[in-house]
């Protein structure tokens, strides 16, 4: 049987991720075979399989730390959120029309199993497997439902490590009191605290760490300095530069459930490009180009939009000369007209109408990796929608490939996610406005030796959470 270890957080974005990561990069490089798991995630950054299954960007970039081939059952259950109530059910990388309408606490019986199989699944075929909770275990309002914290530690018998971000402030009293909300069985699991985002003398630390230990019986094993790094976010876009003199300028335009916001990292840690995010029509201002990227409910985009006069807006900076690019939902929203007949993401509407096209919603959906080949290069893509879209006019060009890439002008549209993931796409688009490129890698490249540096980095201070992993 393999051994289990389980990275919990007081709170959303403690720093579980991140953890996870560094270390299925530290233990791949130990040569074990271990995999990444997080029984349910919710976010709209997904990833898709080889197998043309849909995965949770978080536990994708943890099984490229851990130098194993990304598959479905690393993150069974994944929640799209799609409206304030409503999130899109992914199963088994598939939608779960079914769950889709199912109460939340209903769900649990429907989805545990499928929890189970996957771990028993990888307790055979992996040599360790480090697990990811969600959110905080001390949500005791979730207990009854929990399918994703100490529900897979007590299934697989996971040694427990509890997060906090003591950047945050109050990471002692997160810390306790989350540990204190546990039953008495599940606080035997947890063997250590972890600090993450620690700056300052760590010798300050010593009277705190001292007395949470007489209060819970649990030690710090490990405070993680503050880290800079280029890795993605699980869920959410944190950049937040502005547009700035002398620099390239691009705006991405950030409408309710925007998705697969992580393939524009390259661009946001470009240093030679300022990545800044648009909410109103002020911030079109001083931009060399724009970025519609995906959305997960395009009915709700383009109301935001209209709303904002980002609509009246948009048309005026594409009449200025700039360039636009639509991704995905993008693309949907350069286009005429939306038919969603079965309301799959809002129902039918008027699009910005700047692109030649329709767009048709169907209920099976197209999640699939592909390798195109484009100017003497290899482009490393994915596509994962529910719409198909076809061009009205003669006028519209082809944009990379036909059927999935329109062209009008200075205005582009496809449906291939990871574009700038690859070199030769971030040169293409990237220098007619200015940017000077050397030896640029693929992103997936530099993530590559971005892990390995964390890994080396941060081994030290993890070594008592390593000990716990290593095979007997």
């Amino acid at each position: 049987m393999s051994k289990s270890i389980m990275i919990m957080g007081c709170t959303s974005d403690a720093g579980k991720s991140f953890v996870v990561s560094v270390l299925c990069r530290i233990f791949a490089n130990q040569g074990q075979r271990v995999a990444p798991f997080k029984a349910q995630n919710m976010s709209n950054n997904a990833a898709v399989t080889h197998e043309g299954g849909e995965m949770g960007r978080a536990q994708y970039l943890q099984a490229i730390a851990a130098r194993v081939e990304p598959h479905t059952d690393f993150n069974p259950v994944l929640l799209k959120p799609q409206a304030n109530v409503l999130s899109q059910v992914v199963v088994n990388g598939q939608v779960d029309h079914q769950l889709n309408a199912m109460e939340w606490h209903a769900r649990k019986e429907r989805l545990w199993p499928v929890v189970k199989a996957c771990l028993d699944r990888l307790q055979k075929e992996y040599s360790l497997i480090l697990i990811e909770g969600a959110g905080s275990p001390a949500e005791v309002n979730l207990k009854k439902s929990d399918i994703v914290n100490f529900a897979v530690a007590t299934h697989v018998e996971a040694d427990v490590f509890l997060v906090a971000d003591i950047d945050r402030g109050g990471a002692y009293a997160h810390l306790l009191g989350t540990f204190m909300c546990l039953t008495e069985a599940e606080r035997l699991r947890v063997k250590g605290f972890v600090l993450n985002k620690f700056r300052g003398d760590e010798s300050l630390l010593a009277d705190a760490n001292d007395w949470l230990y007489q209060q819970s019986g649990v030690p710090i094993v490990a405070v993680l300095p503050y880290t800079r790094h280029r890795l993605p976010e699980e869920d959410a876009f944190f950049h937040r530069s502005r547009a700035a003199r002398g620099a390239v300028n691009m705006g991405l335009v950030m409408y309710p459930y925007a998705s697969n916001l992580d393939e524009f990292d390259s661009l946001a840690y470009h240093d030679e490009v300022q990545l800044t995010v648009v909410r109103h029509v002020a911030d079109l201002e001083n931009l060399d180009a724009l970025i519609l990227p995906g959305a997960k409910h395009v009915a709700a985009a383009m109301q935001y939009l209209q709303e904002e006069g980002l609509d009246v807006g948009i048309r005026q900076f594409i009449d200025r000369g700039k360039s636009v690019l639509g991704i995905c939902g993008g693309l949907q929203l350069l286009g005429r007209e939306v038919i969603d007949e079965f309301h799959v993401e809002g129902g039918s509407f008027r699009g910005l109408d700047i692109l030649p096209l329709q767009t048709r919603f169907q209920k099976p959906k197209t999640t699939v990796r592909r390798m195109i080949n484009w100017q003497a290069d290899e482009l490393s893509v994915y596509e994962i929608h529910q719409g198909e879209s076809e061009a009205l006019e003669d006028s519209l060009e082809v944009f990379i490939e036909a059927g999935t890439g329109f062209r009008k002008g200075n205005v582009y549209a496809s449906y291939l996610h990871g574009l700038f993931e690859n070199a030769c796409f971030c040169r293409w688009f990237l220098q007619p406005l200015g940017v000077q490129f050397s030896q640029q890698a693929n992103w997936y490249d530099f993530l590559d030796t971005e892990l390995d540096r964390l890994a080396m980095e941060l081994q030290p201070r993890l070594e008592q959470i390593i000990d716990y992993g290593q095979l007997t």
